[in-house]
């Protein structure tokens, strides 16, 4: 390959970024309880990865009621924000640059999280799919979740506050940044579809009332921390879990646009990274381009040779990887290097567990 963009740096903001290759958030389940707290594993784990150009955390819920599945991390008790300070130091002194993604799971929730049972969402519609949940014997599995409760003027009102407050104890943390995530089916995406919102009043209908509560939360993260130190991630083409709405192209494209005009930091857009997923549409990946001036982040499948493609086609600036990073700790290195990459050696370790199939994979030499 005669030149390697994935391997030269790049400015997002104020920071300068080693490499443009990213390590994605990965959900792995390993917090300490109770409490959901962040551990000296994690830290160790992350460091591992300090190489990446930027790391996004694994999805941290912004709230106890934005959680969604067992012993993943949170960022609103100071044993939480402790927990991440020591991620972000081990990170930092790895010459590395970290992200923090902002959960709200929405109606993807189980019972035990929710005082009263029932999850919140846009609109009392169940979804198609389960959450991972540690049962009483100690031993995760997947649950079916209830119908949730449509969220009341005063709910939005308050999660939005919760994810002003997330992005204000990320920055206490030491993260360089946040990510919302806006994809796969939680909270915001939900917002998003006709399928999952049917509200009537200013946050449901016609696509400017759907993109309202993404914009109003981006705004009041912007403002407490800066637009340039906040992202969003975003699935236009997802459509598991009962998401399948062809206008949220149009919604998603919309308030792309209006991220650009905010100073949003960047865009990170999920591609499906299943066999069979959907393809995401070339005229698509261009009008994406066109709306958002911002960098821009893609995740989903991706070679290097096909990293490097659209990185040359000027299309993105970054390229997240994610399993590939659980088994491959130096990735960049192996990758500037046309090295072999080493496949996850046991799937069971990806969620929960100690350090067996987490910080146990070697290094290239």
């Amino acid at each position: 390959m005669a030149t390697q963009k994935l391997l030269q740096s790049l400015e997002l903001g104020a920071l300068h970024l080693k490499n443009r290759v990213v390590m994605a958030p990965m959900t792995r389940a390993r917090t300490a309880q109770p409490g959901n707290v962040p551990t000296a594993l994690m830290a160790e784990y992350y460091a591992q990865r300090a190489s990446a150009g930027l790391i996004v955390t694994e999805a941290t819920q912004i709230a106890p009621e934005a959680q969604g599945y067992s012993w993943t991390p949170g960022i609103h008790s100071a044993q939480q924000i402790a927990g991440w300070q020591q991620v972000t130091e081990a990170v930092h002194a790895a010459n590395g640059a970290i992200f923090c993604q902002l959960w709200h799971v929405g109606r993807m929730s189980h019972p035990s999280f929710h005082a009263d049972g029932k999850p919140l969402a846009p609109s009392a519609i169940p979804f198609d799919g389960q959450v991972w949940i540690v049962n009483a014997a100690g031993q995760g599995e997947m649950i079916d979740c209830p119908v949730p409760r449509e969220m009341t003027h005063q709910d939005i009102q308050r999660a939005i506050a919760q994810y002003r407050q997330a992005a204000l104890n990320a920055v206490e943390a030491g993260f360089d940044g946040i990510e919302v995530h806006g994809g796969n089916g939680y909270l915001v995406d939900q917002f998003l579809r006709r399928t999952s919102n049917h509200r009537t009043d200013q946050y449901g209908g016609a696509l400017e009332n759907r993109i309202r509560f993404a914009q109003e939360l981006l705004t009041a993260i912007s403002e407490a921390i800066g637009p340039e130190r906040t992202g969003i991630r975003l699935a236009p083409f997802i459509t598991q879990r009962g998401m399948n709405d062809p206008e949220a192209i149009d919604a998603i494209l919309a308030l792309a646009k209006w991220c650009s005009g905010q100073g949003i930091g960047y865009i990170h857009l999920a591609e499906a990274d299943w066999d069979d997923a959907p393809i995401v549409p070339e005229p698509f990946r261009h009008q994406l381009r066109e709306a958002f001036n911002g960098r821009l982040i893609v995740a989903g499948n991706y070679t290097q040779e096909k990293a490097e493609r659209y990185l040359a086609a000027g299309l993105v600036d970054l390229v997240a990887f994610g399993r590939p990073f659980v088994s491959n700790p130096d990735l960049p290195a192996r990758l500037s290097h046309h090295l072999p990459l080493a496949p996850i050696a046991d799937m069971s370790t990806l969620f929960g567990g100690d350090g067996k199939g987490y910080t146990d994979y070697p290094n290239a030499g």
